[in-house]
């Protein structure tokens, strides 16, 4: 997993961080511009490279991941722009 703390995000991975570039605390979005939910295998593949950590427990939707931006996640979301 170490190795994967260095890789570049996909496309979707990064079109994700940027949305919580400007939201209070980092606040990451469960659902895309469309309405349609973030994928589980993009959030958890966020968290395995350290770029969100899980921000708190939702209780109506506990299978919901509320995350938020690190700041390795902030410096890959704000890089080229």
């Amino acid at each position: 997993m170490a190795g994967k703390k260095h890789s570049k995000p996909t496309d979707v991975q990064l079109e994700w961080l940027r949305r919580g570039l400007s939201q209070p605390g980092g606040k990451l979005p469960l659902f895309d511009g469309n309405g349609k939910q973030i994928s589980e295998k993009t959030v958890r593949s966020c968290i395995d490279h350290g770029w969100v950590a899980p921000w708190f427990d939702n209780p109506v939707k506990p299978d919901w991941l509320i995350c938020k931006l690190t700041d390795e996640g902030r410096r890959v979301a704000s890089a080229g722009n």
